[in-house]
């Protein structure tokens, strides 16, 4: 890596989207980079202990992944309010028909086939409320929680 492009700053959007550390914003967070390669919770949710590039621990505490049910949860909300008013605007929602149906089992679809990216952005955005990004990540310890 140049020297040029190792001290950009990493755009946090593109960081969460493609899955990365949030300390350094460069490394994988998981072991497998395609969460479709093989449908099975050990094969999507496998994770590095530790960021490849800043060495940042992943898991910051026993217990520590339980509280992405919630952000799991909170995402699938705001995305099905977003496949609403898209239905809506496009084509339509009427009591007259079965239009809300429809979109239900279209949104159920596309919330099952995405699921597994899901799990992962769940992960990606639950990590960031607590690590933060780092420009000098490499002088400087990650964080984790010492009792």
């Amino acid at each position: 890596m140049s020297e040029a492009s190792h001290h950009h700053k990493p755009n946090y959007f593109w960081s969460l989207l493609t899955l990365r550390c949030p300390r350094c914003r460069r490394g994988d967070m998981f072991t497998y980079p395609n969460p479709y390669g093989k449908l099975s919770l050990s094969h999507i949710l496998n994770m590095h202990e530790t960021c490849p590039v800043c060495h940042q621990k992943f898991e910051l505490e026993p217990g520590f992944w339980y509280g992405t049910g919630y952000v799991s949860y909170a995402l699938l909300i705001v995305f099905s309010v977003f496949t609403f008013f898209a239905w809506w605007i496009v084509i339509g929602i009427s009591a007259d028909d079965n239009r809300v149906l429809y979109w239900l089992l279209f949104n159920g679809g596309i919330i099952a086939l995405l699921q597994p990216w899901f799990m992962r952005f769940s992960r990606v955005v639950y990590l960031n409320f607590f690590v933060k990004y780092n420009e000098n990540y490499e002088h400087e310890e990650g964080k984790t929680f010492d009792y």
